[in-house]
């Protein structure tokens, strides 16, 4: 009697690529409502400090008063510029999730509020020199170089969670 011959076949390998996870969007992230929140108060804290220490006359006579105004000018036009790429993402229902739009968002919150902690920090020293060890506020305008500082440093605390967030997010791919 004669008997089949069997011949075992292999099977293809299993080859199921697991889905790729994207990073949940947490609030303060580019796109979403928490992120567009703090772009606006970064905006708003900047200009205000720009139009109280622009409205002294006496400002430009120090250095580091100027440095302010240089740097929440920068900081408003920079937070307006993402401000409105924010309500952009919303409208359309999109988040940002290109490396460079992400690398580029880390780098420039990165530099701007570098360069608004340095200037809020500088004209708070020469606020202080000012009004507590030369006692001359009666001179200058004390209280609208304290408040304009105090603007600098509340758009400041505005911009590093905004900044924190896209570099979480730029290192996390």
């Amino acid at each position: 009697m004669s008997r089949p011959a069997v011949h075992p076949v292999e099977a293809a390998p299993m080859t199921i690529e697991a889905p790729r996870v994207r990073m949940k969007d947490f609030q303060g992230m580019p796109g979403t409502t928490g992120g567009l929140f703090l772009r606006l108060c970064q905006f708003v804290f900047a200009v205000v400090s720009l139009c109280v220490m622009t409205t002294t006359l006496d400002f430009p006579s120090v250095t580091a008063f100027c440095y302010l105004v240089a740097a929440v000018g920068l900081q408003s036009v920079w937070s307006l510029s993402l401000a409105i790429a924010d309500i952009y993402c919303l409208s359309v229902r999109r988040s940002f999730r290109h490396v460079g739009v992400i690398s580029l968002f880390a780098i420039g919150d990165g530099v701007t509020s570098t360069l608004t902690f340095a200037a809020a920090c500088a004209s708070a020293g020469i606020t202080v020199l000012i009004g507590n060890d030369l006692d001359k506020c009666n001179v200058n305008h004390c209280t609208r170089f304290m408040s304009a500082t105090a603007m600098a440093f509340l758009s400041w605390f505005a911009v590093s969670p905004s900044f924190l967030l896209n570099y979480w997010s730029l290192a996390s791919r």
